[in-house]
């Protein structure tokens, strides 16, 4: 079960997947699991035993050339649209707007007033 405010999922963002696969799962024994996703990239699901316990998306285009791996976060809030209504109206920006992953949850990436990146997400409904 989730938290409204709590870091939620991580997710390494990089240009090459299976370097990273290669060094997590020698050092830290994880396994992946591949989701396709919707006309974009293969994403993988970090595993130790049957547990996620992150993500790995590889960059694809132009606008992430310059852009260095690194590790991203999602905050589990209790209702995303009415948040985000909030977030903005605090000052923050949306750097992509509230859009739906079948089976994952209701996601937006938000901008801080001081400038950090950050995912919020209302997870779907646990089965």
């Amino acid at each position: 079960m989730w938290s409204h405010g709590h870091f939620y999922w991580n997710e390494l963002v990089t240009q090459d997947a299976e370097k990273a696969k290669a060094f997590y799962g020698d050092t830290l024994g994880w396994s992946f699991e591949g989701m396709q996703m919707d006309g974009g990239p293969m994403y993988w699901v970090c595993k130790i035993g049957d547990q996620p316990v992150g993500g790995i998306l590889t960059m694809e285009g132009a606008e992430f050339e310059a852009m260095p791996e690194h590790w991203f976060a999602y905050l589990a809030v209790d209702d995303i649209d009415a948040r985000i209504e909030k977030a903005v109206a605090a000052g923050a920006n949306l750097a992509r707007p509230v859009f739906d992953v079948p089976g994952i949850g209701r996601i937006a990436i938000v901008q801080t007033p001081g400038g950090a990146m950050i995912g919020w997400m209302t997870p779907a409904a646990e089965s």
